[in-house]
């Protein structure tokens, strides 16, 4: 079987900043706080513990009790929670969007990546709790992208709109889904497994953060997974001071700005700050808070408030206000003793983006880490590539590049006119020094003739690597075929298919199996074999 890993840095998806980061280029240090190392934690650990108040655990707490009051959840969630009170139990975070039935696989790897570095800080520091969060993105109103899941190649949608808050959106109507999925899974005990899970979750729940956390649960709970709705009035009330700060001084707009005039000299910029990095929220309605005519005006609507309305309105309804991409993750760092944040690489980027509006608000900033990302393959799928020499490097690569790379490997001769083409170069060099002594239109002949045979050779050798590719096409279209199962649409397998798909084959040992071979402080890839 293949034997080689891939590097992030090395894989092709990830962007400079994200390589640059893994790489810990000086340039970089001003926009974190600590690299996600081992050692590292210790000094977080004691920041982290005079930056969060006791009080603010028991808020957290008490929230949580809340909003876990309509389930049914392990022994080893319960503890977690009840051990969110102790001053010495930290939590390690990830968040994802409320996606339908998870969306593509790379929820689980969030998530795995979450309980696990929690594992390796307990084995570190066993003097301290470490708590893994899912940060469920109920805010958010970016539908369109969560309301469908890729199952055998078909897209599975769900055929409904939402206006505010995802989730807060009514799952009315989420019966057709399962009708469209259940025919598409089949029979067999697992098939009738996920078509329960998909109706435990989300029929017999009445919005989607319900849904989703009872998915959740039902797929990670045993491991102790804490999963946290921040659209909770409780727990915005601890936000106050720093909304007051975003409405009156437009702080994290300053801030974010001055960081990104520095970065977009090297790198692309994730995201940007608006004046106001804050929603106004209702059941049906998520729309921005804008600074128009000394109002503060709710856009696409007629809402306005004074300042004194709008710091009133504050006070007494809290769970009324919103913040949007920039501002979530300061909100997160308040009201969680949060060590570490764990994202994909977009997420990320736009984290390093925040640190000095952190440093303004006197909140620590977290370590950021890239969460693991993993390649599924079946035996069947390993045997394949042995059989055909393939390491995992070729089938990462670029598929034109391994169609032509794998085409002169299976060639019996050297498909490379390099050593003709340096011949060419010096007879060619002879003539232009008898040209140089005679007429100039005689140099010009020369020159355009080489320009000719150098064409010539090239165009040569695009059909000596044309003609063997003809005769090597059986063995490439295997390797091609290969490539195309591993990475669907020329993409990552985990940005496309949902875990349905693998499930079905392998049930919970899917879990399992990822809990117990990735590595969440291992930046390469990982190939699990199924």
């Amino acid at each position: 079987m293949p034997i080689d890993s891939i590097s992030y840095q090395k894989s092709g998806y990830f962007t400079k900043l994200i390589v640059d980061y893994l790489e810990e280029k000086p340039e970089l240090k001003s926009l974190y706080n600590r690299f996600p190392k081992l050692e590292n934690f210790k000094n977080q650990i004691d920041e982290k513990a005079v930056n969060y108040v006791q009080e603010s655990r028991k808020v957290l707490v008490e929230a949580l009790k809340n909003q876990y009051q309509k389930f049914e959840i392990s022994t080893n969630t319960i503890e977690n929670i009840s051990l969110l009170s102790d001053a010495k139990t930290f939590t390690v975070t990830t968040g994802h969007q409320l996606n339908l039935f998870t969306g593509p696989l790379y929820f689980l790897y969030k998530i795995v990546s979450t309980i696990n570095l929690c594992k390796e800080l307990k084995q570190k520091y066993p003097n301290y709790n470490f708590v893994p969060i899912y940060w469920m993105a109920t805010e958010d109103h970016d539908f369109e992208e969560i309301n469908y899941f890729q199952f055998k190649k078909t897209k599975i949608k769900w055929n409904t709109t939402s206006n505010g808050s995802v989730g807060r959106l009514s799952t009315v109507g989420l019966e057709e889904v399962l009708a469209v999925f259940g025919d598409l899974l089949g029979i067999g005990q697992n098939a009738n497994y996920l078509k329960q899970l998909f109706e435990n979750s989300y029929l017999k729940h009445n919005n989607l953060a319900d849904a989703t956390r009872f998915l959740a649960n039902e797929l990670f709970g045993d491991k102790g997974l804490v999963i946290l709705d921040g659209d909770d009035r409780s727990l915005k009330q601890l936000f106050i001071p720093f909304v007051k700060e975003e409405l009156l001084n437009k702080t994290s707009f300053k801030k974010v700005t001055d960081t990104n005039s520095i970065l977009k000299k090297d790198y692309e910029i994730q995201v940007n700050p608006r004046e106001i990095n804050l929603f106004y929220i209702e059941n049906k309605l998520r729309e921005r808070i804008v600074f128009e005519d000394n109002l503060f005006k709710v856009n696409n609507t007629k809402l306005s408030f004074s300042e004194k309305e709008i710091l009133a309105l504050l006070q007494s309804h809290p769970e009324k206000f919103s913040p949007n991409v920039i501002l979530r993750p300061l909100y997160q760092e308040v009201i969680l003793p949060n060590l570490c944040y764990i994202g994909g690489g977009g997420e990320i980027s736009y984290w390093l983006q925040l640190l000095s509006n952190f440093q303004v608000n006197k909140i620590t900033f977290p370590i950021l880490l890239i969460r693991n990302s993993v390649l599924l393959a079946t035996e069947k799928q390993v045997q394949k590539a042995d059989k055909l020499n393939l390491t995992w490097s070729d089938l990462f690569s670029n598929q034109q590049e391994l169609f032509n790379t794998k085409t002169q490997e299976f060639s019996r001769f050297k498909i490379d006119f390099s050593e003709q083409k340096e011949h060419l170069k010096q007879q060619f060099q002879k003539l232009i020094e008898i040209a140089n002594q005679t007429d100039k239109s005689f140099l010009g002949a020369v020159k355009a003739q080489e320009i000719k045979q150098t064409k010539g050779l090239e165009n040569l050798e695009k059909r000596l690597l044309k003609a063997e590719k003809r005769v090597h096409a059986e063995k490439l279209e295997r390797i091609i075929l290969l490539q195309n199962e591993l990475f669907p649409n020329h993409g990552l397998q985990e940005r496309k298919l949902n875990f349905s798909e693998f499930y079905l084959d392998v049930n919970q040992k899917l879990i399992e199996k990822l809990i117990h071979e990735l590595n969440p402080l291992e930046s390469n890839f990982s190939i699990i074999t199924l």
